[in-house]
C-alpha cells in the first residue's frame, strides 16, 4: 500500500497520461491533413471505385 501514496508514482503516471493524450493528438492531425490534401475529383474517383469494388463482390452471392 505504500506504493500508492507515492508522490513519484503519481507524478510519472501523470506525465504518461500527459504524452499519450499528445500522441493521440499528433495522429489526428496527421489524419485530419492527409484527408483534406485531397482534391474533389480524388474523393470522387476514389467513391465510384469503391461503388465498384462493392457491386463486384455483391454479385458474387448472398450472405446466410
Amino acid at each position: 500500500m505504500r506504493l500508492l501514496k507515492s508522490p513519484g508514482l503519481w507524478k510519472a503516471l501523470g506525465v504518461a497520461g500527459f504524452l499519450g493524450v499528445a500522441a493521440t493528438g499528433v495522429v489526428v492531425v496527421r489524419a485530419e491533413r492527409r484527408r483534406r490534401s485531397y482534391t474533389p475529383d480524388e474523393i470522387r474517383s476514389r467513391l465510384h471505385q469503391r461503388v465498384a469494388e462493392g457491386a463486384d463482390e455483391g454479385s458474387g452471392g448472398g450472405r446466410g
